[in-house]
């Protein structure tokens, strides 16, 4: 076996030690040509929670792709940039008001369900009396749009133990321009038991979100305010209170008189 081949069979064994698929990394990767360095951010100064820093990265890439503007585009996500969640990873396609089918998902996920997940609707995640709620996070994501945080547990049955679980949908834009995707991340903490789980939703909040000011505007912004709190200058300071000059316009009909001093 030669050198190059023993790396990329330690990398792939890698990739799966992390609950990286090859499927799951093809499908991320299928929209680019070549990897895009600048779509690649590191992950530092966000908020964590204990147990959940997979949805905090997740977040911050996308509010990293995103810039200026309202979302970023699905064709911009680069897999290196969010390598250490990508098991709890998952991209969401709208199909009809309330309802958003699994494109690409994590091994995480096919972990919770017992099987692949790919094609089925979020709400399989989702026990049966909370299934409405989700269906209205998802269409609040999609028209506002708007990021949904949720939280989750599970329900309790024989060979099925207590897991708490946390949500995050951010919305995303297709390559025609539509906010028709999502990036999600769905992590759960305990022991799975028996599959699939299903989970009831504890709480569901709507962060509205705005493109921040591009850095010209900022900059416009502090100047107008810097020009308003500036005071006066007082007239004994640098005002210049030389007299306004003015000008008279000659009357018609009436000769005009200049007086000429002179010495003789």
């Amino acid at each position: 076996m030669t050198l190059k081949m023993c790396y990329i069979y330690t990398v792939n064994t890698e990739l799966r030690a992390n609950g990286v698929t090859n499927a799951l990394w093809k499908l991320l990767t299928m929209d680019k040509v070549e990897p895009k360095a600048h779509n690649i951010i590191a992950m530092t100064q966000f908020r964590t929670e204990t147990g959940y820093t997979a949805i905090s990265q997740v977040e911050a890439y996308w509010e990293s792709l995103r810039g200026v503007r309202m979302m970023p585009k699905r064709s911009e996500i680069d897999p290196r940039g969010i390598e250490n969640a990508l098991g709890s990873t998952f991209v969401l396609e709208r199909l009809a008001p309330g309802i958003a089918r699994i494109r690409i998902a994590g091994s995480h996920l096919s972990d919770l369900m017992g099987m692949e997940v790919r094609g089925m609707p979020l709400t399989a995640f989702i026990t049966q009396p909370c299934r409405k709620q989700i269906a209205d996070a998802l269409e609040e994501v999609f028209r506002r749009p708007a990021i949904s945080e949720i939280r989750l547990t599970s329900e309790i049955l024989h060979g099925k133990p207590h897991m708490d679980a946390r949500m995050i949908l951010l919305p995303m834009k297709s390559d025609l321009g539509d906010v028709s995707r999502v990036l999600g991340c769905f992590v759960a903490q305990g022991e799975i038991g028996r599959t699939p789980r299903r989970f009831d939703v504890v709480d569901a909040k709507i962060r509205r979100i705005s493109a921040p000011k591009a850095p010209a505007e900022a900059q416009l912004d502090i100047a107008k305010s810097a020009h308003k709190a500036a005071p006066a200058q007082s007239a004994t300071g640098m005002e210049d209170t030389t007299s306004p000059f003015e000008t008279r316009t000659q009357r018609s009909g009436v000769p005009y008189l200049r007086l000429i001093k002179s010495d003789d």
